[in-house]
């Protein structure tokens, strides 16, 4: 329906465009050398032709523009909503105060049209730079928007509870590398407020440590931590949520979850995971390594006894379920890298 009426006005346009040409063109040759009859038809028809053929093109770029509306407002922020309605107003005061000589001056076939043109273009114009830099904006002018009803822009991190409890995401902020805005959406807040009302002691400290992570981040001069109130009804589960969340925004997700984080990777959000980075950087022990260390347990095969290094690194000691409690001398076999963490494989010095 759009399509048809915005052809019909269009053409109506181009109608009378063609038909004032046709009346004119007479006056700009020699007397009697143009058909004034045959002008004002061929004028009138080509009107009413190129009106038609404009219109059908402008009629299915409106309705395009207008089925994308939805996606292009949801994501748009308020501010950016607002600073861009009045971007558009303030253009079209221009663009008005400058069509005007235009419309003087020039033939009004012309300067109509060109006036037009210019209105909308300083519309546009004005809309998409006040939209640009709506924050700005209105913190010049002493407003500041609610942080709760921010979205995420591209870039940024998103965290999820387990990156929270871990709490080795504080240090990662405060070493630099986690930096910049940082979105905490809701539903991750509502599942650790959730934990720490558990009724199981280690689950109440585990949500309690998550929320005092988070506020702690609040106080980073490096970090913006933003509260997030898009829930993604559409997903179910805080998973979904957060993969497609990270899909919509670019945002970057932090977690420590494997099955996430490996879920993650297969979508092509990025990934930050403080644990295996943690792992990346512990120090490494190579074969022939010798050092001390306490037995701490048998291990799972005959004859193994288990030792842990200070960073909790399980060492597996070949022969060393008879020593179990002592410190021994170990030498290191080998090393393996597993999903959850590395291993070290050594042996009872002789």
């Amino acid at each position: 329906m759009i399509i048809e009426l915005i052809r019909l006005v269009v053409t109506l346009a181009f109608t009378g465009a063609g038909f004032a040409v046709g009346r004119a063109l007479p006056d700009w040759f020699r007397s009697g050398s143009v058909d004034a009859d045959a002008s004002l038809i061929l004028g009138t028809v080509i009107g009413a032709g190129v009106g038609y053929v404009a219109g059908g093109l402008l009629g299915r770029g409106v309705r395009r523009v207008l089925d994308r509306a939805p996606q292009m407002v949801a994501r748009a922020s308020g501010p950016q909503l607002f600073a861009g309605t009045f971007g558009m107003v303030a253009g079209l005061f221009v663009g008005v105060v400058a069509a005007v000589p235009l419309i003087l001056l020039t033939p009004a076939v012309v300067g109509w049209p060109v006036a037009a043109l210019v209105v909308l273009v300083l519309a546009a114009f004005g809309g998409r730079v006040f939209a640009a830099r709506a924050h700005d904006l209105l913190a010049a002018a002493g407003l500041r928007p609610r942080q709760a009803a921010r979205r995420a822009a591209g870039g940024g991190y998103v965290i999820d509870s387990a990156a929270a409890i871990d709490g080795r995401v504080l240090e990662l902020a405060r070493a630099g590398v986690l930096a910049g805005e940082v979105w905490l959406p809701e539903f991750v807040l509502d599942e650790l407020q959730g934990i720490a009302d558990s009724g199981s002691k280690e689950r109440r400290r585990r949500g309690r440590r998550g929320l005092d992570v988070l506020e702690a981040l609040r106080d980073l001069p490096a970090v913006e931590v933003h509260t997030l109130e898009e829930d993604v009804p559409d997903h179910e589960g805080v998973d979904a949520k957060l993969l497609a969340l990270c899909q919509r925004s670019g945002a970057s997700l932090v977690s420590t979850d494997s099955n996430l984080t490996r879920a993650a990777a297969l979508r092509g959000v990025a990934v930050l995971n403080p644990q295996a980075l943690g792992e990346l950087l512990r120090p490494q022990h190579l074969a022939g390594d010798r050092f001390s260390l306490k037995v701490e347990k048998p291990g799972t095969e005959p004859g193994q006894g288990v030792g842990y290094l200070d960073d909790g690194t399980m060492v597996v000691i070949e022969g060393g379920a008879g020593v179990v409690g002592q410190t021994v001398e170990v030498e290191v076999a080998n090393t393996l890298r597993t999903s959850l963490g590395r291993m070290v494989f050594a042996r009872l010095e002789p």
